[in-house]
């Protein structure tokens, strides 16, 4: 028997033992599942849909090949809604994916043309793309590609992640549902035609080991088994004893028969009592016996270690996407550091405006050209390449769209702490970049409202609501007659003044002191006039989570210093004679001052007043008047 035991492990352990080793060899899976395609008819743009990228569970890896040019080639990903929103009303190729048969499919998509695209180049925006079937393998007959150069779609500000030049033709990325890749070269060439797509397959083979490691137990233990079968059986063919005569056997005892007063079995209540403690006894071998123990008898299945479960929250279909992610505003941010850098540096407005634009590049060009006549004039400050304090991007899915930023600034050269810097970002159209209207650095110590995460972003109020305590359309002009009136404005109640050195600096304290200077010096020869006015920014106003929200505002000063005896003369600052190319005049000269600000305004019926969080303001106009 022990050899036939033997004989069975030895083989149930061969069994195992080669298909422990075939799990890991012939029977592996493959490592990876590939579809591949080459899009036709020299497609300037590709677009690789959600679905394709998503097809299979895992990190996606893209291969591209076929472009005219390799320096040129890029490939980025963003939300679908914005790569369709930049395509626009430009030709492309769409791939997709074929369940059944697990290829990439291919369609050419001629989008409808609408008016009023607000695109970039004259081309217009899609209504509804209409796709045209093409064969899977080759897309397209003709030339997708116009005798008009397209946009390039390099540097976007859309794009979540982008990959361009040699960096483009591996990319791997681990996209979610929404979101789609573009692939182009530069909008003038051909796009890579070649595509290959592929998804990494679990390769883990967890019976293998168990398999193995069970067949060579199982064959040690086969082994034992041949030796204590083989020991046995040579003990047992030994030399033997013949046995002596059988002892005679014994009589056997008279069998009584039970009568009935002798009871077979004993009663009463001790009886009872080892009766019953024989039950429990017997349950318990049975359970022991049939492997079920008390708590098991009612088990639906094997217990452990409970395993805890994340339970999502639905998304509102209702709720709008931030305009940006927090990486893709960092990246931004970077871009706009780049270029503030090279501007400032060659006091170059035309690098200045590939970024910045409204006050923000008002003031800057204005700086520019005082820093090219007054060598001592200090440049204004640098905008940094992050880190990012604050996000607060708008919830939308159309144009224009609105950003806010806060970055920490770094010490002065002096090694003191500066204050963090501000930034207003604007995208007025899926093809332009974001530029940046307001600069301001923000006042010390400032109380920051409570702001939507940037997840989530932040509606944009409308200059005329009434739910704010003053309508942000109001703003400037209120703000700017305190600057001139002070304590007589009819708005000074409705503004915190306690803290805000703005005021302090040309308020009408400060205005009263000026003019009271120039006529001690100069008696009645001249006059020092102020206006205030609306500026060319757009007012900006982003919801705070109290009902309230951020506006940013430009009004102007207009500082007039006008002649009023014949002969008298006016005679410039410096900052003013560089900016206006006269020192001094024989009528007047007219300086503007532009102001960037950013204020809090509490809801409607708040107690609290509307306060100052930062302010940028300098020269920005002077000319002779006569």
């Amino acid at each position: 028997m022990r050899f036939v035991l033997a004989i069975v492990a030895f083989v149930v352990a061969a069994v195992m033992i080669v298909a422990g080793i075939a799990q890991r060899t012939i029977f592996a899976p493959p490592s990876q599942i590939a579809a591949s395609a080459t899009v036709g008819g020299d497609a300037r743009y590709i677009v690789i849909s959600s679905a394709a990228l998503n097809a299979h569970p895992g990190q996606q890896t893209l291969s591209i090949a076929g472009a005219p040019d390799a320096k040129t080639q890029m490939v980025a990903y963003g939300r679908t809604a914005d790569v369709t929103a930049w395509i626009g009303g430009q030709k492309y190729a769409a791939v997709g994916y074929r369940p059944g048969t697990g290829e990439l499919t291919v369609k050419t998509v001629t989008p409808k043309a609408t008016a009023g695209s607000g695109s970039t180049d004259g081309s217009a925006d899609p209504a509804t793309p209409t796709p045209t079937p093409t064969p899977a393998a080759t897309a397209g007959s003709g030339s997708t590609a116009a005798a008009t150069p397209g946009p390039n779609p390099a540097g976007s500000d859309l794009w979540l992640e982008e990959y361009d030049g040699l960096d483009a033709q591996t990319t791997r990325m681990n996209v979610p549902d929404g979101v789609s890749v573009i692939i182009a070269s530069d909008g003038t060439k051909p796009a890579p035609n070649k595509i290959l797509l592929t998804w990494p397959v679990d390769t883990s083979t967890p019976w293998a080991f168990p398999l193995i490691i069970g067949g060579l137990v199982l064959l040690v233990i086969g082994i034992a088994l041949y030796l204590w079968g083989l020991y046995t059986h040579r003990k047992s063919r030994g030399p033997r004893r013949k046995s002596g005569p059988k002892m005679p056997k014994l009589p056997k005892a008279p069998k009584y028969k039970p009568t009935a007063s002798i009871e077979a079995t004993p009663r009463g209540r001790r009886s009872r009592g080892r009766t019953r403690a024989m039950v429990p006894a017997v349950l318990a071998a049975v359970l022991a016996f049939t492997g079920v123990g008390a708590g098991a008898a009612f088990a639906d299945g094997p217990t452990g270690t409970p395993t805890p479960t994340s339970t999502s929250v639905p998304k509102s279909d209702n709720q709008l996407p931030p305009a940006v992610t927090v990486p893709q505003l960092e990246r931004i941010v970077k871009r706009i550091s780049v270029v503030a850098a090279n501007a400032d540096a060659k006091n170059d407005p035309a690098l200045a405006k590939l970024r910045f634009a409204g006050p923000a590049l008002q003031l800057r060009t204005a700086n520019y050209a005082i820093r090219a006549k007054k060598a001592d004039q200090p440049p204004l400050p640098a905008i940094p390449a992050g880190p990012l304090e604050l996000s607060l991007p708008q919830a939308t899915d159309s144009w224009p769209r609105t950003v806010t930023a806060v970055l920490k600034m770094p010490n002065d050269s002096a090694g003191k702490p500066q204050a963090p810097l501000a930034l207003a970002l604007v995208q007025q159209t899926p093809r332009d970049n974001y530029m940046v209207e307001y600069a301001i650095a923000l006042e010390p110590n400032v109380k920051v409202p409570n702001l939507a995460p940037a997840s989530i972003g932040a509606a944009v109020v409308p200059p005329d609501s009434k739910l704010l305590k003053v309508q942000p359309s109001e703003i400037a002009a209120a703000y700017g007659d305190i600057l001139l009136n002070g304590d007589k404005s009819k708005w000074n109640s409705s503004f915190d003044l306690t803290d805000d050195k703005l005021v302090a600096q040309v308020g009408a304290s400060w205005k009263q002191q000026e003019q009271a200077r120039l006529t001690q010096q100069f008696g009645n020869t001249s006059s020092l006039t102020f206006t205030s006015r609306l500026g060319t920014g757009p007012v900006i106003s982003m919801a705070t989570n109290d009902s309230g929200a951020i506006v940013w505002v430009n009004p102007e000063e207009v500082q007039l210093h006008k002649v009023q005896e014949a002969g008298a003369q006016v005679i410039a600052g410096a900052t003013t004679a560089a900016l206006s190319g006269v020192a001094q005049s024989n009528t007047g000269i007219e300086s503007v001052y532009g102001y960037q600000l950013a204020f809090y305004v509490p809801p409607a019926g708040s107690t609290e007043k509307v306060r100052l969080l930062g302010f940028s303001q300098g020269l920005v106009s002077a000319r002779e008047v006569q």
